[in-house]
């Protein structure tokens, strides 16, 4: 199991839906394996530069042990999931 972080930022909509998004994938770390960490949520914030049409994100941070299968799951449904704007996970530094 190795640490890793998740960063990603989800479109501007209702503080129901995006909490949703958030315990959906936090339950999708756990379904494959993963154990929760940490969990920071930034907020909205500006973006510095157009990004699906969209000047604003909600930020937010997971800290999380897995396995690269627990990794490749999420960047995948993370890669097809409109309401995500970006995503990036990284390995964290032992």
């Amino acid at each position: 199991m190795r640490k890793y972080e998740l960063v990603f930022i989800i479109k501007p909509m209702e503080e129901e839906a995006t909490q949703a998004v958030i315990a959906k994938f936090e339950t999708m770390v756990a379904n494959n394996g993963g154990t929760m960490e940490k969990i920071d949520r930034w907020g909205k914030r500006r973006l510095a530069y157009l990004v699906k049409d969209f000047t604003e994100g909600f930020y937010c941070i997971f800290h999380f042990t897995g396995t690269p299968a627990t990794v490749a799951e999420l960047d995948r449904v993370m890669k097809i999931t409109d309401d995500i704007l970006r995503h990036m996970i990284v390995k964290e530094d032992e």
